[in-house]
């Protein structure tokens, strides 16, 4: 019994900590931090298998939700366009022993709210459907999937730009350090 308890309100205690989840990730995503090569090349390695499982669910998922590929591509290309932004709008600062950088609090926000926008609008959906106000055939296409996808393709991407840039970055940032000595 207290293991299906533990089911049924892990969920909910989830959704309640949304908000919190949301700010902290985004207070941490605009703060001041280390480049360290060790931590950008998991990033490159995590977002590359990232997006590409995501995309090969998103063409699985195509079978029976239309435009699901074509949406995860789009957001997965919109994405990365932010996430070049984003390395074009960060702020570096090179010291002769560290390179530190801080990400532009704007598309980081941006980023969040596009997430926090989707979740709720699901949730929303969830209640008119759970009221009975939709039927089953229109949950599909009245909960937004495809347009879900994309929100999601958009955070993969931007991180998956951002990452592989800074990546660059801190090449060439150790590659200047090098010639100096």
């Amino acid at each position: 019994m207290p293991l299906i308890l533990l089911i049924v309100l892990l969920p909910l205690v989830i959704i309640a900590l949304m908000p919190l989840i949301l700010i902290q990730r985004y207070r941490i995503g605009s703060s001041r931090r280390l480049a360290r090569p060790w931590i950008a090349t998991l990033g490159v390695v995590s977002m590359t298998l990232s997006a590409i499982f995501f995309l090969v669910s998103a063409a699985i998922a195509n079978i029976w939700i239309p435009e699901a590929l074509s949406y995860s591509a789009m957001g997965l290309g919109v994405g990365v366009l932010l996430g070049g932004l984003g390395l074009v709008l960060t702020r570096w600062e090179s010291l002769p022993q560290s390179l530190h950088y801080t990400a532009n609090r704007w598309l980081i926000l941006m980023v969040t709210l596009v997430v926090s926008a989707r979740v709720l609008f699901g949730l929303y959906r969830s209640i008119l459907f759970a009221e009975g106000s939709l039927t089953a055939t229109s949950a599909i296409s009245a909960f937004g999937i495809p347009q879900s996808l994309a929100a999601g393709a958009i955070v993969i991407g931007y991180y998956f730009a951002y990452s592989l840039g800074l990546r660059w970055r801190i090449r060439v940032w150790q590659r200047r350090l090098l010639r100096r000595l």
